[in-house]
């Protein structure tokens, strides 16, 4: 994975997600959990590397960007 840089946490509330799942499908479902959450920059594919199990996968997160959730939506 490329290094971090600077601008991808440079506030509070900004992150770097990396992810390691057995699969592709497992670290979408988690990136497309957050994201329900979250604004999110997502990643389009997940990265192998030789000698480690499973994929990876690296996602930006806004936390100061809550998006509604259902009970927002249906006005509770």
């Amino acid at each position: 994975m490329k290094p971090i840089r600077d601008v991808h946490v440079a506030e509070p509330g900004l992150l770097v997600v990396d992810l390691a799942a057995a699969d592709d499908d497992t670290a979408f479902a988690m990136q497309n959990a957050i994201a329900r959450r979250w604004a999110t920059a997502p990643a389009e594919h997940t990265t192998r590397q030789p000698g480690e199990p499973g994929v990876r996968l690296r996602c930006y997160v806004d936390l100061r960007q809550e998006l509604a959730g259902p009970e927002s939506a249906a006005g509770q």
